[in-house]
């Protein structure tokens, strides 16, 4: 699917990956020496996944990949940027992890990939690149065997209708610029990355997109898939907003006492035998 705004932000991935590896933020030399890149949240209620096959969609450079083959599973790892691929490869020789890496749009990956997989597992940042919902929802029930189990943890599609500029400090509450239900992309352009403000990049136009809670839940039904269970978390990955909080636990909250919002979702659904 190598549309414009496909390429687009292909290059924006493309781009970043050399800032990403050495950003603070991922922390690629704790990983070398051993260290998990996964957050609770996911290790815990995904669970035991040694001993299984798991199809990691959008693995950016494959440091979670990565991270699910040292807990026992046999892992392939998908991404569009061909940068990335190639760095999660040479990551997974340096480590000496065995783990297969794929370059390719999630909406090609029938045609380039064959089989099932008792696990597909997607993370952090993801659905807000894909235009089709439903269609995505199709690929993960393609390669999820009957009985398998899909999981996904990703920002809370709320997050998404606020406006908040991180690089200016003095912003201090959250203001709704965008509805919720909007099916039209939103495009910006860039100069750096949320890993790293500091370092730039040759400015780069994103185009990205916001499914409504109700969406994704509807898509992987229709896909044939029966969801186990949705959370919803008052914590973020990473901190959109700059006026967020890091805790003791890594993640970032909204400032204590203010009204809290959910930043966060997780589920976790089964595929239903044909």
């Amino acid at each position: 699917m190598d549309t414009p705004d496909h390429q687009e932000n292909r290059d924006f991935w493309n781009a970043v990956v050399p800032l990403h590896t050495s950003s603070d933020f991922y922390n690629l030399e704790a990983f070398k020496a051993g260290a998990t890149s996964l957050l609770p949240i996911e290790l815990e209620e995904l669970g035991n996944v040694d001993g299984k096959t798991l199809l990691h969609l959008q693995c950016h450079f494959g440091m979670d990949t990565l991270s699910w083959a040292r807990s026992g599973a046999s892992v392939t790892g998908v991404d569009f940027s061909d940068q990335a691929i190639d760095r999660a490869r040479s990551l997974a020789k340096e480590v000496g992890l065995d783990a297969q890496f794929i370059c390719s749009d999630i909406y090609d990956l029938p045609n380039k990939l064959t089989g099932q997989f008792e696990i597909v597992f997607t993370s952090y940042g993801v659905l807000c690149w894909l235009p089709d919902i439903n269609r995505w929802a199709t690929v993960v029930a393609h390669f999820l065997q009957p009985g398998g189990t899909f999981y996904i943890v990703d920002g809370h599609p709320m997050t998404r209708v606020f406006s908040s500029d991180q690089r200016a400090k003095s912003v201090t509450d959250l203001k709704v610029s965008t509805s919720y239900f909007t099916q039209e992309p939103a495009i910006s352009e860039v100069d750096g990355s949320y890993a790293d403000s500091a370092e730039k990049i040759p400015p780069k136009k994103l185009l990205t997109w916001n499914h409504s809670l109700g969406d994704i839940l509807s898509a992987l039904i229709q896909a044939g898939l029966t969801i186990e269970f949705l959370h919803e978390f008052p914590v973020m990955h990473w901190a959109p907003f700059p006026f967020l909080k890091q805790g003791e636990d890594h993640l970032w909250h909204l400032p204590q006492g203010d009204p809290q919002l959910p930043l966060l979702f997780s589920l976790r659904a089964t595929k239903r035998p044909v």
